[in-house]
């Protein structure tokens, strides 16, 4: 079904402008700058690039809302159990979709099948597919890196996993044992003969050891969830060397101090735990100086709390206002780095960005209400507080 959408702050080149988009089925077909009226577009008919001669089946009409691309989520847990059913999928997957996420990666922690192997994968795109008509985003997957898969590590690849999760520091999840420094170096040098990713949590104390490891292999290698500025001052070391190192925070991370937040059980869940105010300047100075590139980790927050307040695109655009930052600049953080990041910016219906060609998985967000009003997938309207 065709749209004609028009906004007065269209995300449009790193840039807010007055546009009008036309979407074609799942892809956005034209884009035109300068008005936000879609009824010109649809007027000036084929004098104008090629627009369509009569007005859209549907035509949207957002005035001063802002329409960004959908934010891709790289750091979501499916609540355990999913991979016997699709239910954990939907559950996560409209939590996504009203907080703005038309993408959800899945980690195979705290679940009933991690994917350690192609069996185990197939297991759960199985269960994805089986929610398919109920989700309201899309769904990928991590794979995982454990002792004894090394040789699972490119067939997983080659069905379809975005990359590799490990841990290298004590797990409370017996279906994922920690790597010892041999595994560790085996899993990266094969993980380099394919350009593989890896991504593994960013605790103090085992940093040092993945960075002398992706200094031994070169490796691609990118730190989960990094709260701490001692993090931070490794990472920016790595990167003055050149090491192939990308890092996230989370969202939960960036807004509450500790002892700030609300919602009770909501901070009970977030491991690691929060920081103090000091950590958390860090690491929104580590955001703003290019050594952490994304901002993740709210649609499965959200699911697995029951939608208990922890904080998604709408309070961190709210915190980064207060901070100087423009919506243009969290956009970035929660959609196009993490694209980038997991491949999703490549084919012919790119993610994460409003332009020709690309997919049509958008959300509208109201600043002065302070709520995600639309979110579209595919050019489907998969979750809405507006009447229409």
């Amino acid at each position: 079904m065709s749209k004609l959408i028009g906004s007065e702050r269209v995300l449009v080149e790193g840039e807010l402008r007055p546009a009008v988009l036309r979407v074609e089925g799942d892809r956005i077909a034209q884009v035109w700058w300068g008005t936000s009226d879609p009824d010109r577009i649809a007027a000036a008919g084929d004098d104008m690039l090629g627009a369509p001669a009569a007005p859209a089946p549907s035509t949207w009409r957002l005035g001063d809302r802002m329409l960004l691309p959908g934010t891709v989520d790289t750091h979501v847990h499916v609540a355990p159990g999913a991979g016997a059913g699709g239910a954990g999928f939907a559950s996560a997957a409209s939590a996504a979709a009203h907080a703005g996420v038309t993408t959800i990666v899945d980690l195979p922690w705290r679940s009933a099948e991690p994917t350690t192997t192609v069996e185990a994968l197939r297991v759960k795109q199985s269960a994805a597919r089986s929610a398919s008509a109920q989700l309201s985003c899309d769904v990928s997957f991590w794979g995982a890196a454990v002792p004894g898969n090394v040789d699972d590590l490119e067939p997983l690849h080659e069905a379809g996993v975005v990359g590799f999760t490990c841990l290298v520091a004590g797990s409370g999840d017996p279906g994922l044992p920690t790597l010892a420094p041999d595994e560790l170096l085996a899993a990266l040098d094969r993980l380099v003969r394919f350009d593989g990713l890896l991504a593994a949590p960013a605790e103090d104390a085992t940093v040092g050891t993945l960075l002398d490891a992706v200094r031994e292999t070169g490796a691609r290698t990118h730190l989960l969830h990094v709260s701490s500025a001692k993090v931070l001052d490794l990472l920016a070391e790595a990167k003055e060397e050149g090491l192939p190192v990308t890092a996230e925070t989370c969202y939960h991370h960036l807004v509450p101090a500790a002892g700030e937040a609300g919602g009770g059980n909501a901070t009970s869940t977030c491991c690691p735990p929060l920081r103090d105010r000091g950590d958390q300047d860090a690491l929104w100075d580590g955001l703003r100086e290019g050594i952490l590139e994304s901002v993740v980790g709210t649609a499965g927050a959200t699911a697995r709390t029951g939608g208990s307040g922890l904080p998604g695109f709408v309070t961190l655009a709210a915190a980064a206002h207060s901070r100087g930052v423009a919506v243009p600049e969290v956009s970035r953080w929660t959609s196009a780095t993490t694209v980038t990041l997991v491949g999703l910016d490549r084919g012919d219906r790119p993610k994460g960005t409003i332009t020709e060609g690309a997919a049509a998985d958008l959300f509208v967000y109201d600043p002065d209400a302070g709520a995600v009003t639309d979110t579209l997938l595919g050019g489907r309207l998969v979750a809405s507080s507006t009447a229409r």
